[in-house]
């Protein structure tokens, strides 16, 4: 059996295999995911929203844009509501899941022109 002393990599390979991992390395890629399919049809039914508790607002004006189900993994995943400055000439459109044939589509929502 060898030592471990001899199983040591040669040292001046070393920066060579460093050199081929950062590279290696510096081609993979993460995406995030998305939360629900965007675009494409699911087929279980959100459930019904989850009751939120608003809180006072972090300064007057703001709008609160409530939670919705989204599509993660699989299932639908709440997506908590949140306080959000207003945009001047634009109203919020809330996120909707549509009945489209023999499933649901996410519309997201978005701020509309008034």
């Amino acid at each position: 059996m060898p030592s471990p002393a001899s199983l040591r990599f040669p040292r001046p390979l070393l920066p060579l295999a460093v050199a081929a991992l950062m590279l290696s390395l510096a081609g993979c890629v993460v995406v995030p995911a998305q939360p629900y399919p965007a675009g494409e049809v699911v087929t279980v039914a959100p459930p019904p929203p989850q009751v939120e508790y608003i809180g006072p607002p972090p300064a007057v004006g703001y709008v609160w844009l409530g939670g919705y189900w989204g599509w993660h993994g699989g299932r639908h995943v709440w997506v908590g509501g949140h306080w959000e400055a207003p945009r001047a000439g634009y109203y919020w459109v809330p996120h909707a899941w549509v009945r489209e044939g023999n499933g649901w589509r996410m519309h997201e929502g978005h701020w509309a022109r008034h």
